[in-house]
């Protein structure tokens, strides 16, 4: 995987990744790529550097690179302190909840896509979020 940060024809700057730097150029060609904050397709590679912090500045590595991943950070802020993490277990309590056997409640958690396809075709309000829930790892 290779990380990429890209810019539109209206100077938006946002990050991506992709498989490789074949990967890149075969979506880029075939007009496959897109601008996460305006949606114009005329995307490019911006000039990049490696990321190796040095110790004075890896508090401005932490700060978001434009208004869309302010805003994604202030709803995940948002999500994590006023909803429950159910983790993969979502379209289990959602449905539960929609049939009346759980008490409502805002919650959170990752499902797959036939459950969540699922929950939709049967009316049960589920949106995605444009994070991945942060897991606990050894």
């Amino acid at each position: 995987m290779i990380r990429y940060t890209l810019t539109c024809d209206q100077d938006h700057r946002f990050e991506s990744w992709f498989a490789s730097s074949s990967a890149f150029d075969a979506l880029e060609k075939a007009g496959h790529l897109a601008c996460a904050v305006c949606g114009s397709a005329q995307v490019t590679r911006s000039l990049m550097a490696p990321s190796v912090p040095a110790k004075s500045n890896t508090a401005d590595l932490a700060a978001p690179m434009s208004e869309a991943e302010d805003a994604v950070t202030k709803m995940r802020k948002h999500v994590e302190d006023n909803s429950d993490y159910v983790g993969m277990s979502f379209a289990t309590e959602a449905r539960k909840m929609h049939d009346g056997d759980a008490p409502e409640r805002t919650i959170y958690g990752e499902a797959k896509l036939d459950d969540a396809k699922k929950l939709i075709e049967d009316g049960i309000p589920v949106a995605p979020l444009p994070f991945m829930p942060k897991r606990k790892t050894n």
